[in-house]
């Protein structure tokens, strides 16, 4: 969907400190602007990615810093991105990095852990749905009008239904609000039961078919898809990375980044970096969550659970 600017909420930001641009290309700048326009922010510079990093202590304030991505950068990339990882998580300015498909891993990998919104491929209304979320993450809350456009108002419901979704399940991994975090059970790895790659395999080539005669967007279960390709994976001696993992969610990559993020933070993924290649992170299942699958598997048999 290419929502023009006056379809996106209506969101008054004219009071707050500029707001710093970085891009790729002049193509990544000229949406950017618009974006930051459209709402009224003010942009107090527009710079290449190579000269952002430096521009960056010359500035006195900062609400935030929207980094747009057609292309890699290399180096400069990854030097800004690290310097804005620290300074989004120290409280100095929100932070959204938009980029493309191509550049998950290598921008993922600079940003793991970290409280700045990443988008993938994202409309104009999920642009304005990161900036508002980078904003008040930041105590500084945009003051949104009663004008907002219907799209607006039911894609910032969905955000609602997903954040809202995410909780409940981190809910049910609980014993309830506040209650201290329970670790899945860790049995001896000589006790866990036999389980082939093939069967993990046909249970995702299932439920991937049920495409082929609904909506997709009926059966979407992002944390059930990862855990599953994780474990296959795991099984198969293979190696996951970000990008892989995304795919396999079967949602807008966006939604994925949001759940892998949750799920690391539950302690039932575990993040590892190349080794051979510090632009690329892996994902794996941390070895209580291997085993609760393994048993779930043993426990259901051969009952066709898709």
């Amino acid at each position: 969907m290419n929502a023009s600017s006056s379809e996106a909420t209506d969101i008054d930001y004219s009071d707050l400190p500029p707001v710093l641009l970085a891009a790729s290309s002049g193509e990544a700048m000229s949406r950017a602007e618009r974006t930051l326009s459209s709402h009224g922010l003010r942009i107090g510079a527009r710079l290449a990615i190579e000269e952002a990093l430096p521009r960056i202590s010359m500035q006195p304030s900062a609400s935030a810093i929207w980094v747009e991505l057609d292309r890699d950068c290399g180096e400069p990339l990854d030097a800004l991105l690290g310097r804005i990882k620290l300074d989004v998580s120290s409280g100095s300015y929100g932070g959204i990095v938009s980029t493309i498909p191509e550049l998950i891993d290598p921008v993922s990998a600079q940003l793991a852990d970290s409280d700045v919104d990443l988008i993938v491929d994202a409309d104009e209304v999920d642009r304005t749905v990161a900036l508002a979320t980078a904003l008040a993450k930041h105590r500084m809350p945009p003051r949104i009008s009663e004008a907002a456009s219907d799209r607006s108002a039911e894609r910032l419901r969905q955000l609602s239904e997903e954040v809202s979704r995410i909780a409940s399940t981190l809910a049910r991994l609980s014993a309830g609000p506040g209650a201290p975090r329970q670790h899945l059970e860790q049995s001896p790895a000589t006790d866990l039961p036999a389980l082939s790659a093939d069967t993990v395999r046909n249970l995702i080539r299932a439920r991937r078919l049920r495409a082929r005669y609904f909506s997709e967007e009926l059966f979407a279960d992002p944390a059930w898809d990862m855990l599953l390709d994780l474990l296959q994976a795991e099984i198969a001696q293979l190696r996951v990375p970000v990008s892989s993992l995304c795919i396999a969610a079967a949602v807008p990559a966006t939604t994925a980044l949001r759940w892998l993020k949750t799920l690391v933070g539950e302690g039932l993924f575990i993040r590892r970096q190349d080794p051979h290649d510090g632009r690329r992170v892996f994902v794996e299942l941390a070895p209580p969550a291997s085993q609760a699958l393994r048993r779930y598997f043993a426990e259901i048999g051969t009952v066709a659970v898709i």
